[in-house]
């Protein structure tokens, strides 16, 4: 899978409660070199001062060691606790910092330094595996090109990707790099595409595919027109997705957000009202001249300490990022956390049929000419299926390279959603599309030579036929598409899981018929518009009774996937508009990641959960002992600290989730 620039750059908003605990960006996770450095000196200078203490009998050279060990290991914390103090934010390393000083003040250095011990390693340990979250989604943009091979009138230049534009030619040859989405116009080659969409076997390119920015050449040379700037390709794309996805919290995150300055001056006021309860209403002493539990200022550096919401805030974050990480590896884009969530509530799965259920590599079978020139019918279908995304006009693009037609000047271009294209070419308007559509113009063009239904109703299986018109021709192309193999197996298992499954389309209800039979779908929707398609939902969703999954690639899927309350696209090579409205992305293509990604966002439910639980939980149990009874500092610090860590560990569980799990 793709690795994606600047993932979750700004977590640090998100975990502002916590942020020592935290990398905001990712220089701040390459880091955790550093913090155990600095976290093992910590252990090391605390060692020999307590060796000190106990054997050596040598206060000078106890008190320095101590002094390093406060040094080193609340270095990383005081500092960022200081920059959240120029800005008004009290954190939680504030409150670590505070206890730190409290402990040393009457002569606890032992547990104060091991509380920093524990919080620096703890925070070298959350950015190490904050730190493999991100190596997971890393490699794309280490390579990512730099320059292209522009041809201008017979002649070469290398320019910036950045300045490339629509329409010009680049040359790419064995090795290098696709500088942006090109459409082939000439050679023939494979490319690898394992860093954007995880496919790992090369996939063929030949005159009239898309290569998509990002993907390696591997043995011809390939000449493409490019379709869009650089920063529009579908590299760019998933930058701006995943971008996106660190602002769009999990519903459980937001209760998380709670925990921030508010809680931490919370915190300070309820230790305070303690210490002088303890001290003035039961008489128990201010300080001792040697650390005793039973002091008031001793209790309430506890107090400060197991009251810390530093698991809390990290409960649903951690879960979400290694989520997130887990999918991205294995070919599954996720666009936040409340996606994940909600993924794992749903019931209702409907499905776009073509590129969906079948593969959306299809083949012309048939090309027939009704009206007119032949050769004249296959040049007018080449330059309308050019400036088209649509899985059928790929389609004809990769056919045309046979045909010998040649690029004309379109003018007027428009596509309709659900029914075909339109525009003027050499002065004269053409359409292709549905039957429906051509019908549309018969009586303005006095198209005499249109069939009748009984042509156009002919039965073609699991394909598709597109027409083509104008005033002086007429034709139509069969297409064939394939079932793909894993569909049926993706189906049966979200059957065992109870979920109902609603095939979508716009077909005709026979094609529709036989290829819901082959692949033993529940429910099938057949000739719908995208409006019907969006209505249809509307209707599976039952007044938000149901949480309802909608799977398409296609322009006309976008509305639908806007309409479910989980959208999920397949493909790096689906439309803009569909990864437009996805929450999530099959980015290899596969429709059976769609189980895995389930099964990531049921696992990141499920942990999420039990993450809360151990967090508040301990937070509940440590707080009702410190009021109740005085504790050792010690087994508060190793409580604060042992939850934290436990809630990090517990959500790398998910990046261990392999697709072989959820089938």
């Amino acid at each position: 899978m793709s690795s994606f620039k600047k993932f979750y750059q700004r977590c640090g908003k998100s975990f502002q409660s916590c942020a020592c605990h935290t990398p905001a960006t990712q220089s701040e996770a390459e880091e955790w070199p550093l913090m155990f450095f600095l976290a093992g000196a910590c252990f090391v200078f605390g060692l020999f001062g307590l060796l000190s203490d106990f054997y050596w009998h040598e206060p000078s050279m106890t008190l320095g060691l101590y002094l390093l060990a406060y040094l080193t290991g609340g270095w990383k914390a005081t500092g960022e606790a200081w920059d959240h103090l120029k800005k008004g934010e009290l954190d939680i390393q504030f409150l670590m910092i505070a206890v730190a000083a409290g402990a040393a003040s009457i002569g606890a250095w032992r547990e104060g330094a091991l509380l920093l011990f524990l919080f620096s390693a703890s925070g070298a340990m959350e950015h190490f595996a904050m730190g493999r979250t991100k190596k997971a989604i890393g490699a794309l943009f280490r390579g990512a090109p730099k320059t292209a091979r522009v041809l201008h009138d017979g002649q070469e230049e290398q320019l910036p990707v950045e300045a490339l534009m629509p329409g010009m030619r680049v040359l790419v040859t064995t090795g290098e790099q696709i500088p942006a989405d090109l459409e082939i116009m000439k050679g023939e080659s494979a490319c690898d595409e394992s860093n954007l969409t995880g496919e790992a076997l090369p996939v063929k390119k030949t005159r009239g595919d898309l290569a998509l920015s990002g993907t390696i050449n591997l043995w011809g040379v390939l000449e493409g027109r490019v379709l869009r700037p650089a920063s529009e390709s579908s590299l760019q794309k998933i930058i701006r997705l995943i971008q996106e996805a660190q602002q769009l919290k999990a519903p459980s995150q937001r209760f998380t957000d709670r925990f921030g300055t508010g809680y931490t001056l919370l915190i300070l006021t309820l230790c305070t009202i303690m210490f002088f309860v303890w001290w003035l209403l039961l008489h128990r002493p201010v300080f001792f001249s040697t650390p005793n539990v039973t002091s008031a200022f001793y209790r309430t550096m506890t107090l400060l300490v197991v009251a810390s919401p530093c698991a809390l805030v990290l409960s649903v974050p951690s879960a979400i990022l290694s989520a997130i990480a887990s999918g991205a590896r294995q070919g599954i884009l996720y666009r936040g956390g409340a996606a994940i969530e909600t993924l794992a509530q749903v019931t209702v799965v409907a499905l776009d049929k073509t590129g969906t259920i079948t593969s959306g590599n299809l083949i012309l079978s048939d090309f027939q000419c009704l009206h007119g020139d032949k050769n004249k019918l296959q040049e007018i279908a080449f330059n309308l299926a050019r400036l088209s995304e649509h899985p059928l006009s790929r389609a004809i693009r990769r056919t045309a390279g046979s045909w010998n037609v040649s690029a004309y000047e379109v003018n007027n271009f428009e596509t309709l959603l659900g029914l075909g294209v339109k525009a003027t070419i050499d002065n004269t308007p053409y359409v292709m599309g549905s039957f429906r559509f051509i019908e549309q113009f018969s009586q303005h063009w006095n198209l005499s030579f249109l069939p009748t239904s009984s042509l156009h109703s002919h039965n073609t299986g699991s394909g598709a036929v597109v027409w083509i018109a104008g005033s002086d021709l007429l034709g139509r192309m069969i297409f064939t598409d394939e079932i793909r193999n894993e569909a049926a197996i993706t189906l049966e298992k979200l059957h065992r899981d109870g979920l109902h499954t609603v095939m979508l389309t716009g077909d005709h209800h026979d094609a529709a018929a036989m290829t819901g039979e082959k692949v033993g779908i529940d429910e099938i929707l057949s000739e719908l518009s995208p409006a019907e398609k969006v209505t249809a939902i509307e209707r599976l969703k039952q007044g938000g009774r149901c949480r309802v999954a909608m799977i398409g690639d296609g322009v006309n899927d976008a509305p639908s996937l806007a309409a479910a309350d989980v959208g999920v696209a397949m493909g790096a090579r689906g439309s803009d508009a569909a990864l437009e409205q996805a929450e999530i992305v099959l980015m290899n293509d596969r429709i059976e990641n769609f189980l895995l990604a389930r099964m990531l966002s049921q696992q990141a439910r499920t942990i999420i959960y039990q993450n809360i639980t151990i967090a508040l939980g301990t937070v509940i149990v440590m707080m009702t002992a410190a009021f109740l009874f005085p504790i050792p500092l010690t087994i508060g610090v190793a409580a604060h600290e042992g939850s934290t860590l436990l809630v990090v560990l517990n959500s790398l569980r998910l990046l261990r989730t392999k697709l072989s799990k959820a089938i």
